[in-house]
């Protein structure tokens, strides 16, 4: 029965009137994305959140080399990283040191970074440096794959 299920959506798009066919690298994209979605096992967990913007940032990295990407605006996005995106992240988080996490800072115009990995929470208002390079790989597959359609 599961089987079924997995082809009904694609089966699916193919018959509804005015569907137009992905191009064979988004079609490979949705492919990847939808096996993705069955075999799901968080690595780790970015939140960035507050400044005067009001940002609400987030970023799930699979240990299937997937991420869900989303922002305050707009919708929540499932892609896949390229191997090499991956095994940077990967060799990053190998080197990360969660810390403790840091009481909120006086003042209204703060970042707040929260980190989820190995069944740990940190939250910090400044970012110690084992963390930097973790966010950056984070923030650049959100800025890369995120786009409101």
């Amino acid at each position: 029965m599961k089987k079924i299920w997995r082809v009904l959506p694609l089966s699916v798009f193919l018959l509804v009137p005015g569907a137009t066919v992905a191009q064979p690298a988004q079609a490979a994209q949705a492919v990847a994305v939808q096996k993705a979605a069955i075999q799901k096992k968080v690595l780790v967990e970015l939140r960035k959140q507050g400044g005067f913007a009001g940002l609400d940032d987030r970023v799930i990295a699979y240990t299937n080399g997937c991420v869900r990407l989303s922002r305050r605006t707009g919708p929540t996005v499932d892609k896949c990283l390229a191997k090499g995106e991956m095994s940077t992240l990967r060799g990053h988080l190998k080197r990360l040191h969660l810390g403790r996490s840091e009481p909120q800072p006086q003042g209204a115009d703060f970042l707040r970074y929260t980190i989820a990995y190995r069944g740990h929470r940190v939250t910090r208002y400044t970012l110690p440096g084992s963390w930097g390079p973790v966010v950056r790989d984070l923030e650049k597959a959100l800025d890369k794959y995120w786009a409101p359609d």
